[in-house]
């Protein structure tokens, strides 16, 4: 089977790409290696796939349907995990243009190209924040959407809706994931688990926006895998999927296992909560266990101690060689 990842350099695409290799597919990945985070890291998640023969990496942007049309020609995919968007919540309440632009056009852009070389499965990354501020807990698959807080929520529920048109017109094999805060090893240095353990770790101001009472159902990065692979080989007509842990994490409590697994304590800032922000995600995850299996498998104490085991590998060995080097 070939598969085309979109999005394929970063976290949890690549995640993704060394899943499906290990178990015999072949990866085609697509990416443009934007700027949102320096893009070496990208080009690090996929250094050691580049001499396997059943990878091919292809620059490009999901806004230009011409690479769109070139890749899909000649790769012919048999699936597509279409991950590429550009992500966060904050940043997109400063640039939703840019957000609409990328989430939107681009994801009609690959269901068109899947549409007509006659794709037999797409998968759709969207996220838990198509939720809201909703206070109904946990969240399921069935509650409405009808009320994002933020550009990026909104272009995500917007992305839900185009695909089911295109099941709905074409007979396209659709399934949305929504995606519950994913973290763990290669994840993104905008994101809370980075963040934080960087600033523990610098002894930083570590910014805690709100009083600490918020929570998320943060979601360690194989227990998504597992998910999506399922999904992959599933070939369900079209269905809307949250995949989280289902296990919620507060944000006092979350700080404080950073502060245990660092072996410092954080100097902690706090600021008011920030505009798009939810107070809490929360999976009902009971659609995914039915239809494809799930069972996450990774409490989050044990997948921060990973994370913060490959943060001391990777990130710091790498700083304390440039600062050797005096770079």
């Amino acid at each position: 089977m070939k598969v085309l990842i979109t999005g394929g350099a970063g976290f949890i695409g690549s995640h993704n790409t060394a899943a499906l290799l290990n178990r015999g597919d072949q990866v085609v990945c697509l990416d443009n290696f934007n700027d949102y985070y320096n893009p070496e890291r990208k080009r690090k998640n996929v250094s050691g796939f580049l001499d396997d023969i059943d990878y091919r990496l292809y620059e490009g942007d999901i806004r230009a349907r011409e690479r769109l049309e070139e890749v899909f020609a000649k790769e012919k995919p048999d699936k597509v995990i279409h991950v590429a968007a550009m992500a966060g919540v904050r940043p997109s309440i400063e640039r939703p243009l840019l957000y609409e632009e990328v989430n939107v056009k681009g994801t009609l852009n690959m269901l068109e190209a899947a549409r007509r070389h006659r794709v037999t499965n797409f998968l759709f990354a969207s996220s838990s924040s198509v939720y809201g501020g909703q206070e109904k807990v946990p969240f399921s698959e069935d509650d409405p959407i009808a009320h994002p807080i933020s550009p990026y929520a909104a272009t995500k529920a917007a992305g839900e809706l185009l695909c089911h048109t295109y099941h709905h017109l074409y007979g396209l094999n659709i399934t949305c994931l929504r995606f519950f805060t994913v973290y763990g090893p290669k994840g993104r240095p905008d994101m809370a688990p980075y963040l934080f353990t960087r600033w523990v770790f610098e002894g930083a101001e570590l910014k805690m926006f709100g009083d600490g009472t918020t929570s998320r159902d943060y979601t360690y990065i194989d227990d998504i895998v597992s998910g999506v692979v399922a999904a992959l080989d599933a070939d369900l007509s079209y269905e809307i999927i949250n995949l989280g842990n289902s296990q919620t994490v507060v944000l006092r409590d979350f700080i404080a296992l950073v502060e245990k697994l660092v072996g410092k304590k954080a100097n902690i800032v706090q600021l008011p909560m920030q505009p798009g922000d939810v107070p809490r995600t929360w999976a009902d995850i009971s659609k995914a266990r039915c239809l494809l299996g799930y069972d996450p498998q990774t409490p989050f104490e044990e997948g921060m101690k990973h994370f913060v085991a490959w943060y001391r590998q990777e990130v710091l060995a790498e700083q304390a060689e440039l600062k050797l080097w005096g770079l």
